[in-house]
């Protein structure tokens, strides 16, 4: 869409919105694609977003909330009125529509819920409980499952009874239980329709089904998943009963928001998702609970260069090649941190492996730093026409290396340990580490040098 059919379009949609358009409203949204979708209704006014979703029908609302989500539409929720957005979320699978909930404040989310029906009100407290990482709060609650005394004809005549509830089912497969919803089996769709109507479900169950426990982490259902070519699998609790079931396009797609959120702590963005038509008192808050908290950081750092201002003011060429010790570390550095962001994610290192993993920096750090001290040493001592300056920057450079790898390395273990998110500290740490030891190492030499009269 070009620019001209954009704003066009976003006119449009305002004049409906004014018009209270049903049909016209539900037809043009049809009509964008799903790349064009957020584009344009991200231009909207949040009151005329608002709108929209009261004057849309509740599946068509609800489809649209299901294209936007990863735009934090919760807040448009909030906005609107507690009987349409009940009516809204009661469309939505059962993950999403907790997910919702449990963004919003919760005042509106407890009106909300005080509107929905007692068991799907029970459904989405119980998936609240858990952690949005586990299985049981990625599972949806909307399966079929029949006694294993069930006959054949009892599950047709029941399919074909409640159609229009199950039509908004993932339907994959039918779960048989015993007791009170003990997992006995799963049954295939397929042999269901195949098999005298008087069979019972007991005798057609494919028995020890995979199942996931409803506190399994994300990696592990990955790893799951890896392993069985399922599209989902069902989740069970403690005492072995069926509670839900957990797909595969839920784990990959937690899989990728998790990758998103570490990549936007890693940068600096904290407190959720952050697009530009959030309000600027909120973007700025955001940034600025992290910026500030760096401006500490850098002032340590900046106060050893205060300490060696003689040092500097004697040897001035030195000030050129502190920026370039200080960020080539930091470079060394942040590989390190995002290997071991990586293998904590994969499940390949454990926080107490932290001696194993400095083990293994250091010997890169002895490699790099030397090939990268030896290097800055050479254009040091070629451009200055002083081999000694080249010796200074070459060693600050090579020992601040090996720091900056080990710290790289081992910090991430450390706060995963301490229960710290690793995506968040990691680099202001690390970054604040290795300005501090290489603008030592490198004006501490410098002073050496200088007192024993090699500069």
């Amino acid at each position: 869409m070009n620019a001209i059919d954009f704003q066009a379009t976003t006119r449009v949609l305002a004049d409906l919105i004014w018009k209270r358009d049903r049909e016209g409203l539900t037809r043009c949204v049809e009509d964008l694609s799903p790349a064009d979708l957020p584009l344009v209704l991200s231009r909207l006014d949040s009151s005329d977003f608002s709108e929209l979703l009261e004057i849309l029908d509740a599946e068509s609302a609800a489809g649209l909330l299901l294209e936007l989500k990863d735009l934090s539409p919760e807040a448009l929720l909030e906005k609107v009125s507690a009987e349409t957005a009940a009516r809204i979320l009661h469309e939505l699978p059962s993950n999403v529509e907790t997910d919702f909930i449990a963004a919003m404040k919760p005042a509106p989310a407890e009106r909300i819920l005080a509107l929905l029906s007692n068991g799907e009100e029970n459904d989405v407290r119980t998936l609240a409980g858990y952690a949005p990482d586990v299985a049981g709060g990625l599972m949806v609650t909307e399966i079929l499952h029949y006694p294993e005394t069930a006959t054949v004809q009892h599950v047709i005549d029941d399919l074909r009874k409640n159609a229009s509830i199950y039509a908004n089912y993932d339907v994959q497969y039918i779960y048989v239980t015993r007791g009170h919803r003990l997992l006995d089996g799963v049954l295939r769709i397929r042999d269901l329709l195949l098999t005298g109507v008087d069979t019972l479900l007991g005798d057609l169950v494919v028995a020890r089904p995979v199942t996931v426990d409803h506190q399994t982490a994300l990696e592990n259902l990955r790893d799951t998943f890896d392993r069985h070519r399922f599209l989902g699998l069902p989740v069970i609790d403690d005492g072995g009963e069926l509670v839900g079931v957990v797909r595969r396009a839920a784990v990959e797609e937690a899989i990728a928001q998790k990758t998103a959120r570490q990549f936007r702590l890693v940068q600096g963005i904290i407190g959720g998702e952050e697009t530009r038509t959030l309000p600027v008192a909120v973007r700025s808050g955001r940034r600025l609970a992290f910026l500030s908290a760096n401006i500490v950081l850098n002032v340590v750092a900046a106060s050893v260069i205060v300490y060696f201002e003689d040092t500097l003011a004697s040897l001035i060429a030195l000030a050129a090649f502190l920026p370039i010790i200080s960020d080539m570390s930091g470079c060394s550095g942040g590989q390190a941190v995002a290997v071991s962001m990586r293998e904590l994610a994969l499940g390949l290192v454990r926080p107490k492996e932290v001696l194993w993993v400095l083990m293994k920096e250091v010997k890169v750090g002895l490699v790099n730093g030397a090939a990268l001290g030896v290097l800055l040493g050479l254009v040091a001592w070629v451009w200055r026409g002083n081999p000694a300056l080249g010796i200074i920057v070459g060693t600050a450079l090579a020992l601040n290396t090996i720091v900056a790898v080990s710290i790289g390395g081992t910090v991430p273990l450390l706060l995963r340990g301490l229960g710290v998110d690793p995506a968040l500290a990691s680099g202001p740490i690390l970054t604040t580490v290795t300005d501090i030891c290489g603008f030592f190492l490198a004006l501490g030499f410098a002073t050496m040098a200088l007192s024993y009269g090699f500069l």
